[in-house]
């Protein structure tokens, strides 16, 4: 069975291979050095830190990623957002059971979610897990939580029993990735290991997709051509949270909040906290 017939009967595929461990390790230094010279861990893990830092930007692009990616969507891919997942080690950080698809105000279900590890992804850390099929439903109800412990923007949850037992765990090294359909089934728990579990996830669509809403979101053209304009492109980021590049990842990141938090009592906290970041001005180290 091919990649393609094996994605649409199973809504998932992996492991498959991004980059090197070296390659991934170096980006993992890369992150915490940014981490540690800004003093915030938010900045870079919000939904759109392609925009605004250049070796996020270049994973997005990588033909390792992007070449299964175009089996499924076709040769035009745009990335519709990139977020950072990070559970620190013996912390309670989980993320619960949903479908991607329900909060993104996408028209249509051309998309794939491409999550890769930077380091070791697995049980003991948190690694995500999948129910095989589950994409082949329609959206499900979900509840907001808002939880403190939930890395997901609302804490949401879908509010149907998930059988657990038939769960898929997605257990990849560093440098490896899985692909996954934004109705697919899937969550992670707890990281309980003695090290930090980083995980990248771009989020992919054809250019023939649009928001369902007025308001069109931001994206960065990433292969092919698009030749629909339902979106705000974005240009590459010229280095590591420059100033015009912050700004403007900020804004793509209220325009996406349009769609992530509507009909939401409250405003998400993670958002709140990414816009307390010290971008640099262009030219400084």
């Amino acid at each position: 069975m091919d990649l393609k017939s094996r994605y649409e009967s199973d809504g998932f595929i992996f492991p498959l291979t991004a980059m090197p461990a070296e390659q991934a390790r170096f980006h993992r230094s890369g992150l915490e050095e940014l981490e540690a010279t800004h003093g915030v861990k938010a900045m870079p893990t919000r939904g759109y830190g392609n925009i605004a830092v250049d070796f996020i930007d270049e994973i997005t692009r990588l033909e390792s990623i992007l070449d299964p990616v175009s089996e499924i969507l076709g040769p035009n891919l745009l990335v519709w957002g990139a977020n950072l997942f990070v559970k620190e080690p013996q912390t309670s950080h989980f993320v619960s059971w949903h479908q991607d698809l329900t909060y993104w105000g996408l028209d249509n279900t051309n998309e794939v979610t491409a999550w890769i590890a930077l380091t070791d992804a697995n049980i003991e850390n948190g690694c995500m897990k999948f129910v095989a099929g589950s994409h082949q439903q329609s959206i499900v109800e979900h509840r907001d939580t808002f939880s403190d412990h939930n890395l997901l923007s609302r804490g949401q949850e879908i509010a149907v029993e998930v059988d657990e037992t038939q769960a898929v765990n997605v257990e990849l090294k560093p440098g490896q990735f899985s692909l996954h359909h934004g109705r697919m089934f899937h969550a992670s728990s707890a990281n309980t290991s003695g090290d930090r579990r980083i995980g990248l996830a771009v989020r992919y669509i054809s250019p023939d997709m649009a928001q369902s809403g007025k308001h069109p979101t931001m994206v960065r053209l990433v292969r092919g051509q698009d030749d629909y304009g339902h979106f705000e492109s974005a240009p590459a980021p010229g280095g590591v949270l420059l100033v015009d590049d912050v700004a403007r990842m900020l804004r793509a990141e209220a325009l996406q909040a349009r769609y992530a938090y509507e009909g939401a009592s409250q405003t998400g906290k993670r958002l709140r906290q990414s816009a307390s970041a010290k971008p640099k001005k262009p030219g400084s180290k």
